[in-house]
């Protein structure tokens, strides 16, 4: 997998699902991890092509909400992007301590953390004049989400490539939807893009991690099912399931 692949994948997802529209200004969620690191990188190349191919053009910056858990350097991250001209914001809060108030069991909870830095990088957008915000969710990140809807919530449903939400007036959009965590990885190790490890002292030890290793078991027995899992989200021509039977009455 190369840069010129990836991008091509997010080509074909923004044609799919029109996440990239003329005079967009967009925030990049910048967690310090492979995923958001290469997606801000990733758009900065894609400008450039965006711009080629349709005559149009969007501006976009990287937003860093430090979570303050204190083991989180991102130093050489800052390092790596001083070589190009992508702007990033980094934003001081206070999300540790409001979830070390909000434990479940002892546990830190994982819903309530993904709010409150999803309501975070929210507030530094719209401050910014955003119009969209763009998370490095990718193919794998969707699978997931299927499995653990089915699994633990009785219904079959994923994250959508591009949604509107009308509480915060915000267009979230997710460039990577078509693309897999392994060739993400493969990018990053080729541009060396240092990757922060994650403070979160949940990290590794999440329903979703579970879901990623028997995801990891159904691959090794059937490899052809990676591709398939993810084609079945967007394969609109072929769905049969029971709700297609039911009388609208």
């Amino acid at each position: 997998m190369s840069a010129k692949k990836l991008l091509a994948q997010i080509r074909k997802a923004d044609n799919m699902f029109s996440l990239i529209e003329d005079k967009d200004k967009i925030a990049v969620g910048l967690s310090g991890g492979k995923d958001s690191s290469l997606l801000l990188y990733m758009l900065y190349l894609y400008k450039f092509l965006f711009e080629n191919t349709y005559d149009k053009t969007f501006d976009f910056f990287g937003i860093h909400i430090d979570l303050d858990f204190g083991e989180e350097d991102i130093t050489p991250l800052k390092e790596w992007f001083s070589r190009y001209p992508i702007e990033i914001h980094y934003e001081k809060s206070r999300i540790r301590e409001i979830l070390e108030l909000n434990k479940h069991k002892g546990k830190i909870s994982c819903s309530v953390c993904s709010t409150l830095k999803k309501g975070a990088v929210i507030k530094k957008a719209k401050e910014l004049g955003c119009n969209k915000i763009a998370f490095a969710h990718h193919g794998d990140d969707a699978i997931e989400t299927m499995f653990l809807n089915m699994i633990y919530g009785g219904r079959i449903a994923t994250f959508d490539p591009k949604m509107f939400l009308t509480d915060s007036q915000t267009t979230f959009i997710r460039p990577f939807c078509l693309s897999f965590e392994s060739d993400i990885a493969k990018v990053c190790r080729k541009l060396e893009i240092p990757v922060i490890k994650s403070g979160c002292p949940n990290d590794g030890y999440t329903k979703r991690q579970d879901i990623k290793e028997l995801l990891h078991s159904i691959y090794r027995e059937y490899p052809q099912a990676k591709e398939n899992f993810l084609l079945s989200l967007y394969n609109k021509e072929h769905i049969n399931l029971y709700m297609h039977k039911l009388d609208p009455k």
